[in-house]
């Protein structure tokens, strides 16, 4: 995939789940847009809901409570949340008629950037709560039963903190194989095109223990692999209980001793913050999986300084260099946009040159848009759009040619996948490779939740296809040979 999808990504839940008393009676919609970080933070929100009655659905119409979880990044998303909030009035009309409420909440970034607003157009929203904020829900919820508008964006992220780590305490219901695991939120890099600074505030980490914490009873629910989030994740810099500072190096390497949690990721980088331990780590820790995402957004110096990137095209060579001495196999990703006000043909030339030399397993790009409130918005030199269209085009095309290249380079490997769902025919399952490609193959559904040796023998466009090594079971699956280097 060159390009991540304009359209949201829609995680309400595919069937319901109770409490632990069974006395669930009301129902929530939650429906996420954007990033993983989001579904990390919906998951978190049926949680807190759960022992107030709740169980979630994939159904809006049976829902006594809609929640649109909203990212503020693709371009006139606010604009997109209001247009879902105009099909949710209708729904909650003919359910008015029925004699059955609905209350209706908007979370994330757009309800952080909008605020009040977002209550003015849509009187049909009861409670705006900002992305620091959801915790509170149950007792939002009460006021919002009250008759009061609620809206709620403070920025109390150490308190939400705190809750995630005493929620972790309790009991967790059986989990997917693979799962998110919030380590860090907000951004100080302050690039000019992004509004993460502004919705999700300053960097702020959580603590060693707080995330041990939880690895540990995610691991102990079915979780074989987790990815480590953070808008800036490599920024990582959490209190341990001695008092001192752990970077994202030594958080892994403590997450790589909790047994059952067989893999690790993390998502999503900045070239500035990868240091040499966590370039060690990648070296020394079998559990890390050879896939880094590590954005550029550009290749030409002009246009890095134009986005407040701090960082020249060559030093982010010497850092690829670096980190595939440590890990000659791995698998790079990374982010591009084009179109960025100011560049010019060789601008765009000087992207194209960095893309060929790094040689990308995988990439997002993106034509640049506006963001109210960024320094980006009011600079000169907007590119227009069929120019960027056309570079888009260009560039995706080259990115699309090295993704097919980096699968087929797989082909005839044998790797270890975590199985992690049945897919669509029968008999057959979906996992995930150490680089992050989905693989399919034949397997008995009793595998799900194991990680199992796999020879790769097909290439799809995004999908590679495999053959279960013979003579592994559910109960077994360390055995798989380790691919070798590419």
């Amino acid at each position: 995939m060159t390009s991540r999808p304009e359209a949201e990504l829609d995680t309400s839940a595919a069937a319901e789940t109770k409490t632990a008393s069974g006395d669930n009676t009301r129902k929530v919609f939650v429906r996420t847009y954007g990033c993983q970080m989001n579904v990390y933070d919906s998951e978190r929100m049926t949680d807190v809901l759960a022992p107030q009655g709740y169980s979630t659905t994939a159904d809006m119409e049976e829902a006594d409570l809609v929640i649109l979880n909203t990212c503020h990044i693709r371009e006139k998303a606010a604009e997109k949340v209001y247009s879902e909030l105009g099909r949710i009035r209708k729904v909650k009309e003919e359910r008015a008629k029925a004699g059955k409420d609905m209350m209706v909440g908007v979370a994330g970034c757009v309800a952080q950037a909008e605020g009040e607003e977002i209550s003015r157009r849509a009187p049909i929203v009861d409670m705006v709560v900002g992305p620091q904020s959801y915790h509170q829900l149950p007792s939002l919820l009460d006021k919002a039963r009250q008759g009061q508008k609620v809206v709620e964006t403070e920025f109390d992220i150490d308190a939400k903190f705190d809750h995630l780590s005493a929620r972790a305490e309790k009991p967790i219901m059986k989990r997917p194989p693979a799962a998110f695991l919030t380590v860090q939120e907000g951004c100080d890099k302050f690039c000019t095109f992004c509004v993460v600074p502004y919705t999700r505030g300053a960097e702020v980490s959580r603590s060693v223990e707080q995330i041990v914490t939880e690895a540990q009873r995610m691991a102990a629910s079915g979780v074989r692999e987790v990815t480590l989030l953070g808008q800036n994740v490599n920024a990582y810099h959490g209190e341990a209980a001695d008092g001192s500072t752990w970077g994202l190096g030594k958080l892994l390497r403590r997450l790589s001793e909790i047994d059952g949690l067989d893999r690790l990721r993390y998502t999503t980088s900045h070239p500035r913050d990868m240091d040499d331990d966590l370039i060690e780590a990648h070296r020394e820790l079998k559990s890390l999986m050879p896939y880094l995402h590590l954005p550029v957004q550009s290749g030409s110096d002009k246009i890095l300084k134009a986005m407040n990137r701090k960082h020249t095209r060559d030093e982010y060579f010497r850092l690829i260099d670096r980190i595939r001495v440590a890990a000659p196999d791995i698998a790079l990703s990374g982010d591009f946009i084009i179109g960025f006000p100011g560049e010019t043909d060789q601008d765009f030339e000087d992207t194209m040159d960095l893309i060929r030399r790094v040689e990308y397993g995988s990439a997002f790009s993106f034509k640049y848009s506006q963001r109210p409130g960024t320094p980006g918005a009011t600079m000169e030199d907007q590119v227009p759009e069929d120019v960027k269209s056309v570079r888009l085009q260009e560039l995706q095309a080259l990115l699309s040619e090295q993704q097919k290249a980096f699968n087929a380079s797989r082909k005839g490997m044998t790797c270890d996948v975590l199985l992690e769902k049945k897919g669509r025919n029968p008999g057959q399952l979906v996992g995930k490779s150490p680089w992050l490609q989905p693989v399919q193959l034949d397997a008995p559904e009793s595998m799900i939740g194991s990680v199992q040796a796999v020879e790769i023998v097909e290439i799809g466009s995004n999908s590679l296809f495999g053959r279960l090594i013979a003579g592994q079971d559910a109960a077994d699956g360390s055995g798989a040979i380790p691919a070798p280097a590419a």
